[in-house]
């Protein structure tokens, strides 16, 4: 399934990845950077300077309480964008960006980014959709935080994980590279133990199977029906 803010009719490899093609007009400004597992692209008070396009690998978008403890706000994949607040006034990075696998990115400066929108239009559009996107998913998170139990949070992310990211497979979804148990935790606001408890019980009533590489969701609708119970 294609990322929720993709905009068809646009090639953002083209635009952000243009070295790939054997453009070096613009390879000073663009450049394709590999990161290891657990490499950081940046860190909180890194100057807000550049915007990045995933073309290979996952990256884990987080922030800090004032306890210490890791939320997780969003886990991107191929096709997605980061780093954007840079064109909205941003100064310097208030989250961390981290490679969760071995993660290929395009690397563009704030100022190319600018330019580029000026000369293409459409991703102005695309953008407001990013920027829409992600703000309309942390009012979900937050009214879910406010009036959901942690199981209910459990399963509202697995059934909005499923529909972002899930693969129709006859009458089942399958999600490749699923997010550990203490990612899901980080994500709810639950802990890795509830997490764990939750996921075991789903698999017991036959609407979810689940491994190290794939999720695999049985019954959509028996999902969607457990964040009523």
């Amino acid at each position: 399934m294609q990322a929720l803010w993709h905009l068809e009719n646009i090639d953002l490899t083209h635009l952000l990845c243009p070295n790939k093609l054997g453009d070096t007009e613009r390879m000073s400004h663009h450049a394709q950077r590999t990161f290891a597992k657990g490499e950081q692209f940046f860190v909180p008070d890194d100057l807000s300077d550049r915007i990045f396009f995933i073309t290979e690998g996952r990256v884990k978008i987080s922030t800090m309480n004032e306890e210490g403890k890791e939320i997780t706000k969003v886990i991107l994949g191929k096709g997605e964008v980061f780093g954007e607040l840079a064109l909205v006034g941003e100064q310097r990075r208030r989250d961390w960006a981290i490679a969760l696998e071995k993660t290929v990115a395009c690397v563009v400066t704030l100022d190319e980014m600018r330019s580029l929108m000026r000369e293409r239009s459409e991703l102005n559009l695309f953008f407001m959709r990013i920027f829409g996107a992600r703000q309309l998913e942390l009012e979900r998170r937050l009214e879910s935080l406010v009036f959901r139990d942690s199981r209910s949070r459990i399963v509202e992310f697995l059934v909005e994980l499923t529909r972002q990211k899930g693969e129709r497979v006859g009458y089942e979804w399958v999600i490749r590279k699923p997010v550990t148990h203490q990612e899901i935790a980080n994500m709810t606001a639950t802990s890795r133990q509830t997490v764990t408890t939750t996921l075991n019980d789903l698999r017991y009533k036959k609407l979810i199977t689940f491994n190290r590489s794939r999720l695999l969701v049985r019954d959509m609708d028996g999902l969607v029906a457990e964040m009523r119970t």
